[in-house]
């Protein structure tokens, strides 16, 4: 930090570099807790922390609005939407909302993205009574149903009269309805054709937006770069999306580098049936000429998610015009297509074809196989993320042989709902690039997985050098490989491709690499795996894990877990506790995930002989405090049919033994009392309830956290002492 001069006395420290250079750093700093900490060394160390502090998450509670501080005046990204009490009208505990309004605009004065919860229009209107001039960037939220007594188009009309420079709008996680936007777009044009994002993912929606009203939409917003839409391609619906629709899409926005087009039953996320043939029997209204057509219009496209849930058959040909047509793309999702790889001789087809490509989602493709896995990972040599669910045909076999071709760039995976590649195989497949993967997920079907089982062993029985014969004509030497994540690892290091030699001698000595059945040597340490996903079914034990050969982790830092299926009916579990003790074995663990929404039960008294959701929630919860654990995301099980998703009282219990966590976000609700609980954790200093789903519940009578009482347990929080 600091050494002594020539001349003896003086010492040079930090604080001595120029004030340009010094503002560069501050800059580079992101981290909340770090930038707080360089802010109390000194003056001039507070100023510029605030002067280079650009974004801002305001916490606490809203009725303290008034003491925000005026030195965050450099501030342009500022997120209200987490507020507390979390999803209540932002100025409802204020005695002059305007005031407050204008109190706001003045502290942040030069606010350009702004998040905020709009309960009401009237949130809006008041925070635009003085319209940040620069404003460009506007996301909204709302989980809560729309007022009955507001009008159609209220809670946006405000915010297209005040904001002519309107860039980007995101509705993602507001409640609306599909018919409030056309009108107030049409009522608006200037602002309407300023618009470059717009993102209308709303995972509210049943049916979504319907084909009439897209094309109002994109006709009032023709400058549109970026376009996220929810609809339904199911042709048994009145206004679903088809030829018509998609051909007015690529006509009124030709600029578009972005096209996410997602089903609202795609947008439920919930597993589907590894049995399944990957057919629906009802075709999408989408034709291989349209595709053709739509891609032609498109040549800006940098990525293109279909999330159509219904069949589109013999895809092969127009993905191929997609390669040729939209030269720049570079992310495709693709649901319910079949037919994009035929993998017919040597000769590369379909989506293979596109080969500038780094990241390749494939869900519910009936006909992929292996060689069609081989073909795209000859085609597509650049993937740095590669993500296939729903391919009952695909094996360990076409996977493993993808991440060996891949093994220069691939480092996010995703395997699921495979009927062959059950955890252990899905792991085994990945062992060419277990030392350079940093995501994750796999679901934990373990299929009688044993600890005697020879996890390392590789079943394939062919040899990976004659593919490499028939492969080296096909791939990609270019010597520029694309840094997917921009990350400054890749930055200045040769990618020239080489053809690998998949050696089965063992003249080097590798004491720390493994070798499997075809020779190929990788490390036994997943050493740069940063998060893990996974998928586990309801009555499943997490304790296989490690044994299925994710034992050693060493830099695994965050872990999302997902627990679905329906308790009612199920038996009680044979052991004490679902097996979250067993992530003790990642020692830089410290933020978790641990989602049980899909997690279904009698959230009021159970039927004889079964468990209640209290029961089955201790079951969940045991051991979470043996885990270091700095973050912790709950979403407790549901009762679907009391719309109730509630903690219980041995949850509460078992989550006050996390001694080391500092955030704790309930996705769902809680009794007063119950929150009690979390006040022995030493250093917690953030505790939300966030009843972040749909419909959310409109008032806690009952005995359920209110105003009042997220109030005093904030009280109670912030009067206790913090170590640090």
């Amino acid at each position: 930090m600091s050494h002594r001069g020539i001349a003896g006395n003086n010492e040079t420290s930090l604080s001595h570099l120029p004030e340009e250079i010094l503002s560069k750093v501050f800059a580079a700093v992101s981290d909340t807790r770090t930038r707080n900490s360089l802010s109390l060394v000194c003056q001039s160390f507070l100023r510029l922390e605030r002067k280079t502090r650009t974004s801002l998450t305001l916490r606490g509670n809203a009725r303290d609005l008034h003491l925000i501080p005026t030195s965050f005046c450099h501030v342009t990204d500022l997120d209200l939407s987490f507020l507390s009490p979390w999803g209540h009208a932002l100025f409802s505990s204020a005695s002059d909302p305007r005031l407050l309004a204008l109190h706001l605009r003045d502290a942040f004065p030069r606010v350009t993205s702004l998040a905020v919860y709009a309960r009401s229009p009237i949130t809006l209107q008041l925070l635009l009574l003085l319209p940040w001039p620069e404003l460009r960037h506007v996301k909204l939220v709302r989980w809560h149903q729309r007022p009955p007594t507001s009008p159609p188009g209220s809670d946006f009309a405000a915010l297209f009269e005040h904001c002519h420079s309107l860039t980007s709008l995101d509705l993602s996680s507001f409640y609306h309805w599909s018919e409030d936007l056309p009108p107030v777009l049409a009522a608006n044009p200037v602002t309407a054709s300023s618009l470059r994002r717009l993102n209308l993912l709303t995972t509210s929606f049943t049916e979504g937006f319907k084909s009439l009203e897209i094309q109002q939409i994109t006709a009032a917003c023709p400058n549109l770069e970026h376009l996220l839409l929810a609809c339904t391609f199911d042709p048994r619906y009145l206004g679903c999306v088809g030829d018509e629709t998609l051909l007015a899409i690529a006509s009124n926005c030709p600029k578009l580098t972005l096209l996410h087009l997602g089903d609202t039953a795609s947008l439920s996320n919930r597993r589907g049936d590894p049995e399944d043939e990957g057919i629906t029997g009802v075709d999408a209204r989408i034709s291989r000429a349209t595709m053709i057509e739509v891609f032609s219009g498109l040549p800006l496209l940098e990525e293109l998610v279909l999330d159509v849930c219904k069949d589109v058959r013999d895809s092969c040909f127009a993905l191929e015009m997609l390669g040729s047509k939209c030269p720049k793309l570079r992310v495709l999702q693709l649901r319910q297509f079949h037919g994009i790889c035929l993998a017919i001789g040597s000769q590369l087809d379909g989506v293979a074809l596109c080969q500038g490509l780094q990241s390749l989602s494939i869900s519910n493709c009936a006909d992929l196989t292996d060689m069609g896995l081989i073909e795209i990972a000859r085609g597509c040599s650049r993937l740095v993320k590669f993500h296939v669910q729903g391919c009952k045909r695909i094996t360990e076999k076409g996977m493993r042989t993808l991440t060996c071709l891949l093994r220069r760039t691939l480092i996010d995976v995703k395997i699921s709902c495979c009927l062959n590649l059950d955890a252990a195989a899905s792991l085994r497949a990945l062992e060419p690039i277990r030392d350079r993967i940093e995501r994750l997920h796999v679901d934990c079907v373990w299929n009688g997985l044993k600890e005697t089982d020879n996890l390392g062993q590789s079943f394939l029985n062919f040899d990976l050098n004659n593919l490499d014969e028939t492969c080296s004509s096909d791939l990609n030497t270019n010597e520029e490989t694309v840094n997917y994540f921009d990350s400054a690892e890749w930055e200045g290091t040769s990618q020239k491709r080489q053809r690998c030699s998949y050696s089965t001698s063992s003249q080097d000595d590798f004491s720390f690499l493994q070798s499997n059945e075809n020779g190929y040597l990788c490390s036994g340490s997943w050493e740069r795996l940063r998060y893990l996903s996974l998928w586990i079914g309801v009555c499943d034990l997490l304790t296989p894990l490690p044994m299925a050969g994710l034992e050693d982790c060493p830099n695994l830092e965050e872990i999302r877990i997902r627990v679905e299926g329906d308790c009612r009916g199920k038996p009680k579990p044979t052991e004490r506790e679902f097996g979250l003790s067993i992530l003790a074995c990642y020692p830089k663990l410290t933020k978790m995930q641990l989602d049980c929404g899909d997690t279904r039960g009698y959230a009021l008294t159970a039927p004889s002989g079964h468990m209640d959701l209290n029961l089955w929630e201790r079951f969940f919860l045991n051991g979470i405090g043996t885990l270091s654990l700095d973050e912790l995301d709950y979403w407790p099980p549901q009762d679907e049919d009391v719309n109730q998703r509630s903690l219980s009282l041995p949850a509460a219990g078992l989550l006050q033994e996390c001694y080391t966590l500092r955030k704790l976000f309930i996705h769902g609700t809680a009794h007063e009392h119950f929150m009690d609980f979390f006040l022995k954790i030493p250093d917690l200093r953030d505790v939300q309830l966030r009843e972040d789903y749909y419909p959310a519940p409109e008032s806690d009578m009952s005995t359920e956290m209110r105003v009042s009482s997220c109030s005093r347990f904030e009280d109670k929080l912030n009067r206790r002492p913090i170590r640090d």
